[in-house]
């Protein structure tokens, strides 16, 4: 009796062969997890992980093919080489199209990089001059110094760094933005869109709760 349950089991180990679930097709489910979160702006980087999760999901399908006895998985590895390549394309696809239609006409894109001044001492770039009583279209972030709550009159940076991290903003890293038409904005770490005719200050200004003056003012029209 002993030697027939002895046989039985070892049949059953080679029937059913003990076989790991292939790491490489979790690791690209959990990249495509975190991926998903470049959709969300200012998150686009993000998107960048889709790229592993096709690389890893790759492997993972060679891996199984290679070596069906020991590793499983296939149905995930499938699942995840076609999530995380969907997500890629429609990620750029989706980012691109906003990128192409979120400036409004007439105004033009400026990049908060093109007004930073990098050497010393501080003053308006030569694109601040250019761009003078011209309409344009900006990105940035509230700076926590110009309060909470629904804002009218606000100091706008370029990066999460020097709105929250970075201390005191230089000069030519502020903007200070005066909202139009009675509008008004919630202040937070969320990026901003504001659309509005800039104006370099021929004297810099003072700001309260700012140690460095203001080069630059911005009269809002638009906010997203």
């Amino acid at each position: 009796m002993a030697t027939e349950l002895q046989m039985s089991s070892s049949a059953d180990e080679v029937d059913f062969p003990y076989r790991a679930l292939s790491r490489s097709a979790i690791t690209s489910i959990l990249l495509f997890i975190v991926a998903l979160l470049g959709l969300i702006p200012p998150f686009e980087a993000l998107l960048a992980l889709a790229i592993l999760g096709v690389v890893f999901a790759m492997l993972s399908l060679r891996s199984i093919r290679r070596y069906p006895n020991e590793f499983s998985g296939l149905g995930l590895a499938k699942f995840a080489l076609a999530t995380n390549a969907l997500l890629l394309v429609g990620g750029i696809g989706l980012h691109t199209y906003v990128y192409l239609t979120e400036v409004p006409p007439g105004h033009v894109r400026v990049p908060f990089y093109k007004l930073k001044f990098d050497a010393e001492p501080d003053r308006p770039t030569q694109t601040a001059f250019e761009l003078d009583g011209k309409d344009v279209f900006i990105k940035g972030y509230i700076h926590p110094s110009s309060g909470g709550g629904m804002l009218r009159q606000f100091v706008l940076v370029g990066d999460l760094g020097t709105c929250c991290f970075g201390g005191q903003p230089k000069s030519s890293e502020m903007v200070e933005v005066t909202l139009t038409g009675g509008q008004t904005i919630e202040g937070g770490m969320t990026r901003r869109k504001l659309a509005g005719k800039f104006t370099l200050n021929q004297v810099p200004r003072k700001q309260t709760d700012f140690d460095n003056a203001v080069f630059y003012r911005l009269k809002g029209t638009k906010v997203n």
